[in-house]
């Protein structure tokens, strides 16, 4: 599984399939809700680096939230509490961190 498939699988089985455990590379992990949003989040571990996925804020003033409010699903992947990617509905857009972290293409 590559990172940018692993990234949407996270998106997939939490905002898709609104999962409660998600699976990946054959380790589980359990989907939170933060406390003042309510927002869906989920810490991981991909190829060594431990990872956060959390649905998109609709009440952000950013384009990302704008579609969230649009009801498209949006989710923001950070790591080393930098953003590097995220996915919305299905398409991985991959931010300048993702290289300055070490990720794998």
């Amino acid at each position: 599984m590559t990172p940018g498939e692993a990234l949407i699988s996270v998106w997939q089985q939490t905002l898709v399939d609104q999962a409660a455990t998600l699976t990946i590379e054959g380790r589980s992990y359990r989907v939170t809700r933060t406390r003042s949003r309510g927002l869906r989040t989920v810490d991981f571990e991909y190829a060594g680096h431990r990872l956060t996925g959390i649905e998109q804020n609709p009440e952000t003033g950013s384009k990302w939230a704008t579609l969230a409010r649009q009801g498209q699903r949006v989710m923001q992947f950070s790591a080393s509490g930098r953003y590097f990617a995220n996915v919305a509905d299905g398409k991985l857009t991959r931010y300048g961190a993702w290289a300055a972290l070490g990720l794998p293409e």
